[in-house]
């Protein structure tokens, strides 16, 4: 019987617990490992944040959902991987033990690389749901007594939509509010044009996104390094394309969200030959470790290079269908290892599919792969999209809730699209 421990239980680590579960059967034992309890969907944090959701509605205990699949749990804050024992270490003296390992931690949030970033100093996150939970309250403090806001990304960042998602709603709930006239916006990012997204753009996304930014008069600042936060001024060097200094802002802000690059989390990165230098997992076009053939990983916690090279450091997103995608490849090279006695051979598509709401209207993109080249973009807005966005936070949920991560309505509609989990060349 071997032992597959999945590490991280977000919108990939437990799909791929329930995945893994299905191809190996009852002959083989699937450990989830967690730091909480519950299982938290990540995408709907703006909608906490400016208090559209409460936090009950987006979470949900992990343990008895897994049990009806016969997969256990345990709770625990993990420091250590001693790989060569093949254990985890948590904080509260727990060891737990694996044949395979499949990491799924996501991001470390590397705010200390701002000074005066984070919820810690002067400004506000949806990156947790705890975050998000903090991020409500200044908001509702903003709306009690308004003034200038600040909403974007930091250098480094890798993940942009839920950026323009937050700009976008917090615009709605300020005028909702009757206050955005009090209000002056201004979307701040490291990225070097409007819809870049990390992706060097995907289909009409730059003339869309700047579009929906005038149209709700939120003025931007591109290219943009923020040197340092104080408690109501952000200090920014926004650079020219030779990333040479162009101009100095100094923003007042009342209220500030701003995504701040990842990292790889420690227990993670301190792993010997795992990792690149910024801590996140380096595998093959397998999900696999090349260090070490028994560990896998999947998410936005694995290495991907930039897209391309930018005056200011942009990463490289990691979205949630293209997750998914990693996911079924481990699930199906982890049943060719161990069932099959075979090397592993299967690889995710890496597909994206984006949904981003803006209120009382959305935004939608297809990139197929989400790395280009690609064979297929496609950048599409509408009110169909925030119906849409909001119909997938319960599927999703559900979807977690029954233990099946591709239903086969799911995988057909998406194979008549052509959009399918693993490549088949």
């Amino acid at each position: 019987m071997a032992r597959i421990v999945v590490l991280g239980a977000g919108t990939g680590g437990m799909p791929a617990a329930y995945e893994i579960k299905q191809m190996l059967g009852a002959d083989h034992k699937v450990v989830m490992v967690n730091e909480y309890p519950d299982f938290r969907f990540v995408p709907s944090n703006p909608w906490v944040a400016v208090g559209w959701r409460e936090p009950k509605a987006i979470k949900f205990p992990i343990a008895p959902y897994l049990a009806k699949k016969h997969i256990d749990f345990v709770c625990a804050k993990i420091e250590k991987i001693d790989v060569q024992r093949q254990c985890l270490l948590g904080k509260g003296g727990e060891q737990i033990d694996y044949d395979y390992l499949v990491i799924a931690t996501g991001p470390k949030l590397a705010f200390e690389n701002i000074p005066g970033a984070g919820p810690a100093h002067f400004t506000q996150s949806i990156c947790t749901l705890d975050h998000a939970i903090r991020c409500h309250q200044d908001v509702e403090t903003l709306i009690a007594n308004p003034g200038p806001v600040v909403v974007g990304a930091f250098q480094g960042a890798s993940c942009f939509g839920p950026a323009y998602e937050y700009a976008f709603i917090l615009d709605k709930a300020l005028r909702d509010a009757k206050v955005r006239h009090k209000v002056p916006m201004v979307f701040v990012t490291c990225e070097p044009y409007i819809g870049h997204l990390g992706l060097g753009g995907v289909g009409d996304s730059k003339s869309l996104l700047e579009s929906e930014l005038r149209q709700r008069d939120i003025k931007w600042i591109c290219n943009a390094r923020v040197d340092l936060i104080d408690e109501s001024n952000m200090h920014i060097s926004e650079l020219d394309r030779k990333g040479q200094l162009e101009l100095s802002h100094n923003l007042a802000f009342k209220h500030a969200m701003l995504i701040p690059p990842f990292a790889g989390v420690q227990a993670v990165a301190d792993v010997e030959g795992l990792c690149n230098p910024k801590g996140f997992v380096i595998t093959d076009e397998y999900q696999r470790s090349p260090t070490y053939p028994n560990i896998f990983s999947g998410g936005v916690c694995v290495a991907i290079p930039p897209v391309d090279t930018t005056p200011v450091p942009t990463g490289t997103p990691k979205t949630g269908y293209m997750i998914e995608t990693m996911m079924t490849a481990i699930a199906h090279n982890l049943k060719a290892i161990i069932v099959d006695n075979q090397p592993p051979h299967s690889k995710g598509t890496w597909h994206a599919i984006c949904l981003a709401d803006m209120g009382d209207t959305g935004a939608a993109f297809v990139a197929m792969p989400q790395i280009p080249p690609r064979n297929v973009t496609w950048f599409k807005k509408g009110k169909w999209v925030h119906l849409a966005k909001i119909a997938f936070e319960k599927y999703f949920m559900r979807k977690m809730k029954t233990g099946n991560s591709e239903p086969v309505y799911e995988k057909y509609v998406l194979k008549a699209l052509g959009i399918a989990r693993l490549d088949e060349d």
